[in-house]
């Protein structure tokens, strides 16, 4: 099934925008999990998955710790167990053609994901072997909640900034290849609501609420599709570490529930 297709059957079932990132750190775990990724991750998907519309577990914190084989445990539990959620993988691969191959594979049969987030910095060959893959679709990075984005994506060009220009290509000419949404941070509501403008219906991964302070109703009034829903809105620490205790799947779920309540609060009905 389409990406596409699959995240509208998220919101539809869920009524949620609510996408949990799952970045395992194990100085962080409450003594309970006793260290492990999978157990982590696994408790806090499950307790959590009827209320959101996807996770998004980030490949570094498990490639950094040597788990790689617990991400493709944990890939396929969230595919198994939980198949009205969108499962996306956070690599923001970009590369040349015959190696953008290889991690295509990687992202969509390695670890069965649904979308890959991806950097447009190398053109239309470098996303092309994602969007070409049966079974995928990319998260185009676009404007990025990070401090330092500006220093690159608001650079002008032509009369208006890169990051525009990365959401006209997207929308006009890469969602034409493939199923294509784009990435813009929650900590720039203005620059959200003019990439809404360009990108219609197309949907968003949006990081950047939580513990990086993006606020919840400024993201849904500028980035709600016209269409209704059409944002992947992601918190991360604050729900994996909503307590150290050992009701920290309890605490996670209810952070996430709270999360998901404000989001639906600003939602046009």
């Amino acid at each position: 099934m389409a990406f596409h297709e699959l995240l509208r059957r998220a919101w539809a079932t869920t009524d949620s925008m609510l996408c949990v990132g799952l970045d395992p750190d194990p100085a962080r775990f409450p003594d309970a999990v006793h260290g492990s990724v999978l157990d982590f991750c696994t408790t806090i998907v499950d307790a959590t998955a009827d209320v959101v519309c996807a996770f998004k577990p980030q490949i570094a914190y498990f490639a950094a710790v040597g788990a790689e084989a617990e991400l493709e445990r944990l890939c396929a539990h969230i595919r198994d167990q939980h198949p009205n959620t969108l499962l996306v993988l956070d690599a923001k691969r970009g590369d040349i053609g015959s190696t953008a191959e290889q991690y295509a594979r990687e992202a969509f049969e390695r670890y069965g994901a649904h979308v890959v987030t991806v950097n447009p910095y190398l053109g239309t060959d470098s996303v092309e072997p994602f969007l070409r893959h049966p079974d995928g679709g990319v998260f185009v990075l676009c404007r990025t909640s990070n401090p330092g984005s500006g220093d690159f994506q608001s650079l002008v060009s032509d009369g208006e900034p890169l990051y525009q220009h990365v959401a006209r290509r997207v929308a006009m000419e890469w969602n034409e290849i493939g199923d294509c949404g784009l990435v813009v941070g929650a900590t720039y509501p203005d620059e959200l609501r003019q990439v809404r403008a360009i990108v219609g219906d197309l949907p968003l991964l949006v990081p950047g609420v939580g513990a990086q302070g993006g606020d919840v109703q400024a993201t849904v009034q500028a980035g709600t599709a016209p269409a209704g829903h059409g944002m992947v809105i992601n918190s991360s620490r604050a729900i994996l570490y909503a307590s150290k205790a050992a009701d920290f799947a309890e605490a996670a779920r209810a952070e996430a529930i709270a999360t998901r309540d404000a989001i639906r609060s600003h939602s046009p009905r």
